[in-house]
């Protein structure tokens, strides 16, 4: 289903929707399901019979024989409830594995603006816990309601052709329940839904603190750490606390009537007796009815609280899905294809916030093919920014981005991030080893190609003194691995992409001289007939730059070679002069 499917469509009728790959399953489900309630029903009655009339007649030889088909049955229903169990959980995971993977595909289409709203540990909730629950209902919630109105209605069937004024009275319980089911239910829902929220909260804190442990210990500041996780695992109790004591109060209720129900049958049916109106042999019958009564009743109880809880999953997750992407195709967008990577930058302007100043104000570039144009400046004027506007990570507020005379958001988003390859400062490496993140620049590589690379970025060797070679496990984040060698795993990766535009974001500032130093070549190489631009603090990196731009204050100040720009004296010979460059 797509966004504006999520966006007409009620909750029950999406839940419903997931069914529809797995009908048979949920058929079978039901139907073993129906047979266990058939079999449930059909004691009490047999035993009757057998009270009644096979053991008063002294019809012994049908009475086990009966007996034997009894426990047949049973057999059967030991058979049925394997399957139910099996199957129908298996039903729930296939459903819980179809939302996560369209949850995940849908979260890979959202922009980066939302993941900037929202924390990893709240969108890890949905991704997990929130769909488990939300799988266990869809086995579990038909299976359950299904088998309770069967096994209710048949019951009470059954109870009316026995003795119907008890069977009345016995019934004259369940309007009870259910209104006071009814009137519990939002309460618990709304508890359960503080629940997830509170659930997301502390997911968050946990990530962020195991994230940044290392950064904890340095600043010898894991009390701070603990008292963050108290305080949110403080409130995730308080959540809990009143989600249970909602709960408390359904299953107290809930066990006052089923215990109504057996006083009921008791003081009705001993009151019939003593009229001569029912004998002994139909109120142990009741009381065998009264306790397939309970079954359903507790599976009911159980239901609720599974539904609230799955519900109020299934609510964040319709939630997250209706959230349309802010970056995504036009209409007719059409496929950019190989591209020449001729960039003009046109009267640009963005901001992140509309209340807050512009990070760009009408800048305009034109980068012609093949060029290398290194962007310096001041920290936060917007050179960052300028970067991830090509790509489309981000849409221009006015102005527009054209490649190859295009505009940007009029071309497919796949194609055009196919066409720009990204180094950046903070290198992220996927837990795996060195030829996965190197093969991640282009999927499918072969060896040959991914060693080329490797080599082109200057990595080979140090791969190669590495034990496992290649197979080399970077560990989290790539922590394995030292920042120049991480950096040059990024820049294997581009170059096994090769894309025809290279934008380098301050790639090697925080690295040492002497590791900048080795990793430029691999720069140079990777420059080598492609439209480049370079991000960079450190001046001495963009010397051999065709062009220079200058950013301060969210505009271009200057625009020319090292040599020009250092003959105006203006902004960028005055950062030269700070660095002990000229």
């Amino acid at each position: 289903m797509t966004v504006k499917d999520f966006q007409s469509r009620g909750q029950l009728s999406i839940f419903a929707s997931y069914y529809k790959p797995h009908l048979k399953l949920f058929l079978l489900d039901l139907s073993c399901a129906l047979c266990i309630s058939i079999i449930d029903l059909l004691f009490p009655w047999v035993s009757r019979l057998c009270m009644n009339r096979l053991l008063p007649q002294r019809l012994f030889g049908t009475f086990f024989a009966v007996m034997a088909v009894m426990a047949l049955a049973y057999l059967l229903k030991g058979a049925l409830y394997h399957t139910v169990t099996y199957w129908g959980h298996m039903m729930g995971v296939n459903i819980e594995a179809d939302m996560r993977r369209d949850l995940f595909e849908h979260m890979q289409t959202l922009s980066f603006s939302f993941f900037d709203k929202n924390r990893t540990g709240q969108l890890m909730s949905r991704v997990t816990t929130d769909l488990f629950e939300i799988g266990e209902l869809a086995h579990h919630g038909p299976e359950d309601l299904f088998i309770s109105i069967i096994t209710l209605a048949g019951a009470f069937c059954v109870m009316l052709t026995i003795r119907w004024e008890l069977a009345l009275a016995v019934f004259t319980i369940v309007p009870i329940f259910a209104g006071f089911t009814i009137f519990q239910r939002g309460r618990m829902r709304r508890r359960s839904v503080e629940v997830k929220k509170k659930t997301a909260v502390i997911n968050g804190e946990v990530e962020s603190s195991i994230s940044g442990i290392r950064t904890a210990q340095a600043f010898a500041n894991e009390n701070e750490e603990n008292r963050k996780f108290n305080r949110s695992n403080d409130l995730f109790r308080e959540a809990k606390r009143d989600y249970y004591k909602s709960f408390a109060t359904y299953h107290a209720g809930m066990e006052i009537c089923v215990g109504m129900m057996s006083v009921v049958v008791i003081a009705v049916g001993g009151a019939l007796i003593m009229e001569n109106k029912m004998d002994y042999t139909d109120l142990i019958t009741f009381s065998l009815y009264v306790t397939t009564f309970i079954t359903p009743i507790r599976k009911l109880s159980a239901f609720v609280e599974q539904f609230m809880q799955g519900m109020a999953g299934f609510g964040r997750f319709v939630e997250l899905m209706r959230t349309e992407p802010e970056i995504q195709d036009a209409p007719d967008a059409a496929d950019l294809g190989t591209a020449q990577g001729d960039i003009r930058v046109e009267n640009v302007t963005f901001t992140y916030d509309p209340t807050q100043p512009p990070v760009l104000d009408q800048v305009s570039l034109h980068i012609p093919r093949g060029e290398t144009l290194a962007v310096v400046g001041p920290s936060g004027g917007g050179k960052t920014t300028l970067c991830q506007l090509i790509p489309r990570f981000y849409d221009v507020t006015e102005g527009a981005i054209l490649l190859d005379g295009k505009d940007v958001r009029e071309v497919k988003l796949s194609s055009l991030r196919r066409n720009i390859g990204i180094v950046q400062q903070d290198v992220f490496l996927f837990a795996g080893t060195i030829f996965d993140n190197i093969a991640y620049g282009h999927p499918g590589a072969t060896e040959a190609e991914i060693i080329a690379a490797a080599k082109k970025a200057e990595l080979y060797d140090d791969v190669m003194a590495m034990p496992d070679g290649f197979q080399t496990y970077v560990g989290e984040r790539g922590v394995m691995l030292s920042g120049g060698q991480k950096q040059r795993v990024s820049i294997a990766r581009v170059f096994l992409k090769d894309p025809p535009v290279l934008i380098l974001d301050e790639a090697t500032s925080a690295l040492d001289t002497v590791t900048e130093q080795h990793i430029q070549s691999a720069f140079d190489e990777l420059s080598k007939g492609r439209t480049t631009l370079i991000i960079a603090h450190r001046l001495s990196t963009v010397r051999s730059a065709h062009r220079i731009a200058v950013i301060d204050n969210n505009r271009v100040l200057e625009l020319g070679t090292w040599e020009e720009l250092n003959a105006r004296n203006g902004k960028f010979a005055a950062l030269c002069k700070a660095q002990g460059l000229r």
